[in-house]
């Protein structure tokens, strides 16, 4: 069967999966290797998606009463220093910068020996000592309190290994960094922006998610705890969507932020924080992707639909196009999501067929195609990339022009509905909850590939009893699973009542964890 896409999901045993997944963000035009080392060209489709992310998840940060502001990408070595267990995480991903000149040696640019800098400079890898050393002299009183900030943002953390949009040495994000006057307040804020990650993630992205603590081994460097998203991926792997961090007062002590509290007493704060990245979009292909392209929910797409004018180089040529340029002004008008529609006539000099596989490809939600007797009849013919073939044939529909633009609204809706409820099937029917002891679970996944980059078979996760073991019981787990190539992934806060023994360790649980291979 003929497809879109160059590369399909699976081919009988032998999984294709990376394969597939890079063509998409090649075939669909998202993004592309650059020149620099590990670092990505996200093109204006990719980067449309972006924005569109930026632009719903902002809206919901400025609505939980956050104000957005920029602090500079260098970061002086001594920041790092102040907070050890900090650097320790990040230490081997750093990129430094020791030189603020160049100079042509033996008629060949190198950094000028003369210019070496008094301090080096880290390039961006993450926010916190430098936003605490701000929050440090705009902090002294708990009339100060709360610091609620977020800055949207890039950082570098040198990556070996790359895969775009999953892991480049460069990535975009937001992180939030706040600050409190009490643990509470402080745990508080961590939780809000889970809830808030997670409601986006399956409200917009359509992408389910299980939310929960991570943990000891996981925690980000230097938080007292870590929550995170997990997402999981068609290939049954997981996929850490985002995270929010319970700080403590760790970096308050490492970064001096006290303030005097209404007893007189000088204290200090408490401090989150938390963040997404590009990596959704990576999510979003793996969760909704199949064998002809990406398929974008309407709420992320850049264009939720896209008319292809069928033009054959005749007078009413111009008939369609001003009829495609009318629809387009009309759908305009409509609100669907809560937003405009967006719409887009495709009038590049591409043959019909050509183009119509290039906006499958590319996941447009609902795709038009628009010829002299629709224009002449009235009619709208439209294909849903959502359901786009019934077994190998492409399926169409046909409406009247007023009907289609009055049921516009309730089609995207649906669209992004069965996106999200197509996910949340095959989240819930994968997860396995009947292993009770390592051996079963390690038979269950079987072998992992040598390579990570290879795609094991599809396994899923394991939701097991877990007795929160520690210290060096925890570092022999972690290695155990290693071998396998599986992770400790979150502890979901819906938990049950009664826990059975612990998977690891025999002991009593008292929750339970989810365990699966990542990306």
């Amino acid at each position: 069967m003929q497809r879109a896409l160059s590369v399909s999901r699976m081919t009988g045993n032998l999984s294709t999966f990376p394969d597939w997944y890079q063509a998409i963000v090649r075939e669909a035009d998202l993004a592309e290797v650059s020149p620099t080392r590990g670092a990505m060209i996200i093109k204006p489709w990719g980067y449309g998606v972006w924005e569109r992310i930026q632009q719903t998840l902002d809206r919901r940060i400025k609505e939980t009463g956050h104000e957005n502001c920029y602090f500079p990408l260098f970061i002086p070595l001594s920041f790092f220093a102040r907070e050890a267990d900090h650097v320790e995480g990040f230490a081997k991903e750093m990129a430094v910068v020791t030189h603020h000149r160049l100079k042509a040696v033996d008629g060949k640019l190198a950094p000028d020996p003369d210019a070496r800098l008094e301090e080096p400079l880290i390039v961006r890898p993450t926010s916190e000592t430098i936003i605490g050393d701000a929050f440090s002299r705009w902090i002294k009183s708990h009339r100060d309190l709360p610091v609620l900030i977020n800055q949207w943002a890039n950082v570098v953390r040198w990556e070996m290994r790359t895969r775009l949009f999953l892991r480049t040495s460069e990535f975009l994000w937001q992180e939030g960094h706040t600050a409190h006057a009490t643990a509470e307040e402080g745990r508080e804020e961590t939780l809000k922006m889970l809830e808030v990650y997670r409601e986006f993630s399956e409200t917009v992205l359509a992408m389910p998610v299980v939310a929960g603590e991570k943990p000891e081994n996981e925690r980000f460097p230097g938080a007292d705890n870590t929550f995170s998203i997990e997402a999981m991926m068609q290939d049954g792997k997981a996929l850490q969507a985002g995270t929010s961090h319970d700080l403590g007062t760790h970096f308050a002590e490492a970064q001096n932020i006290r303030f005097q509290n209404s007893a007189g007493e000088l204290v200090h704060c408490h401090t989150t924080s938390w963040g997404v990245s590009t990596r959704l979009i990576g999510g979003v292909i793996m969760t909704h992707g199949d064998d002809d392209g990406l398929r974008l929910p309407p709420a992320i797409a850049p264009r939720q639909v896209v008319i292809v004018p069928m033009l054959r180089d005749k007078p009413e040529d111009a008939e369609v196009l001003a009829a495609g340029e009318a629809l387009v002004k009309d759908m305009g008008q409509v609100i669907a999501l809560g937003e405009p529609v967006r719409a887009l006539l495709d009038t590049k000099a591409q043959k019909s067929a050509e183009k119509r596989w290039n906006w499958v490809r590319r996941g447009a939600p609902v795709i038009i195609e628009l010829g002299p007797r629709d224009v002449a009849g009235g009619t709208i013919s439209f294909m849903r990339r959502d359901r786009l073939r019934d077994g190998d044939k492409v399926t169409s529909q046909s409406l009247s022009r007023e009907d289609f633009l009055a049921g516009l609204p309730a089609l995207l809706a649906e669209i992004q509905k069965r996106l999200y409820d197509e996910a949340k099937a095959r989240l819930d029917a994968n997860i396995r909850t009947d292993l009770a002891t390592f051996d079963d679970m390690a038979a269950y996944f079987g072998a992992a590939a040598a390579d990570d980059e290879e795609a094991s078979a599809f396994r899923g996760w394991v939701r097991a009893p877990w007795a929160r073991p520690t210290g060096e019981e925890l570092e022999a787990i972690e290695q155990k699973l290693k071998a396998l190539r599986l992770t400790l992934r979150n502890i979901p806060m819906d938990q049950p009542a009664i826990f059975g023994p612990c998977l690891f360790t025999g002991r009593p649980g008292v929750e339970e964890i989810l365990i699966g291979r990542a990306y």
